[in-house]
């Protein structure tokens, strides 16, 4: 007999206040709307806090989620209480070059699996599949080739 997983909110993952700024800041660093920014900080919560807690896993954000990353990491003292918070550490945000070394970006595919599997749900238009195989992170925002974890 299987079980009921309990879906996660990321809004129990951040203060009221904190999730209100971001919103507003993605709003007006990407022209959205509320509607659309409130998703996209959700979707944004769910990966750094699966990053955080998923340090073995590759993983990136989708183009349309890393735009609540870049906002979020900007407001660096909410993002930075925010990691130590929901991860122990800094969640570094590295952006991906192709040429690098000739690494290959997480696949995105890894990253929603990862994500679901920490009990979140997804939003499948921000995580858009047939991006499947496209992120901006260089090792995934769980590690950082430059700075511990």
């Amino acid at each position: 007999m299987a079980t009921a997983v309990e879906t996660r909110n990321p809004r129990a993952c951040v203060a009221p206040d904190v999730w209100e700024r971001a919103v507003r800041l993605i709003m007006r660093d990407h022209e959205m709307d509320r509607g659309l920014a409130d998703r996209t900080f959700s979707q944004t919560v769910a990966y750094l806090v699966t990053s955080g807690e998923c340090r073995d896993v590759r993983m990136g954000p989708a183009p349309s989620v890393d735009l609540g990353v870049h906002s979020f990491v900007l407001d660096t003292i909410n993002y930075t209480a925010f990691c130590i918070a929901v991860a122990g550490h800094y969640i570094h945000h590295v952006p991906h070059l192709p040429q690098e070394n000739g690494s290959q970006p997480p696949s995105l595919r890894e990253t929603v699996q990862a994500i679901k599997n920490a009990g979140f749900a997804i939003d499948h238009e921000l995580w858009n599949a047939s991006k499947s195989d496209c992120t901006q992170c260089h090792a995934g925002c769980t590690d950082s080739p430059v700075g511990g974890k």
